[in-house]
């Protein structure tokens, strides 16, 4: 089984919000539809970069890497560079 470490784009705000999952397909569709409390009526959301990882601990790693950045800056160049 595959994980993903994703980051989605507010097409409402432009934020961006960074996650992991199991399931990328699903987890895009909750937070579309407004099941996640943290983001809800801040969407639509859009996919603007994902990338896959073998375990959930290297996901889980890689999600805590970017969110330590905190800076949107560095997020639109990983976003760019993945383009």
């Amino acid at each position: 089984m595959a994980f993903h470490t994703y980051i989605l784009r507010s097409l409402s705000t432009g934020r961006f919000y960074i996650g992991h999952t199991a399931n990328l397909a699903n987890r895009i569709a909750r937070h579309n539809a407004n099941r996640s409390p943290s983001l809800k009526h801040r969407g639509p959301w859009e996919l603007v970069h994902a990338e896959e990882f073998r375990t959930r601990a290297e996901a889980a790693r890689r999600e805590r890497e970017i969110k330590r950045m905190k800076s949107h800056q560095w997020i639109e160049q990983v976003v760019r560079a993945s383009r």
